[in-house]
């Protein structure tokens, strides 16, 4: 799982350099850039500040944050020919 990059993703979606990001949300932008190379977990509080900007619930994150190796190998086909959709279906629902 790579919160970082989800995190980064829909930075990146809105438009926003790290710098922007980290002041719409109160961080700062060492702080993101730590988050998004996935050198720190971001808090409970960080999650909350994340989520409230972009307007999605946390699950969402975690969700996008889902990668191959997080899946059942037996599973791992499904999660190919499905997740790009369910990624691109989840970015469209919180434009």
């Amino acid at each position: 799982m790579n919160i970082g990059k989800a995190i980064r993703e829909l930075r990146k979606e809105k438009g926003l350099n790290q710098t922007e990001f980290a002041h719409a949300t109160g961080l700062t932008q060492t702080s993101l850039s730590q988050i998004e190379s996935g050198a720190k977990k971001p808090n409970t509080g960080t999650m909350k500040k994340i989520c409230d900007f972009f307007g999605v619930p946390e699950a969402v994150i975690y969700i996008l944050a889902t990668e191959i190796s997080d899946i059942p190998q037996h599973k791992q086909d499904l999660y190919v020919k499905m997740f790009p959709n369910l990624k691109l279906a989840f970015l469209d629902i919180f434009k």
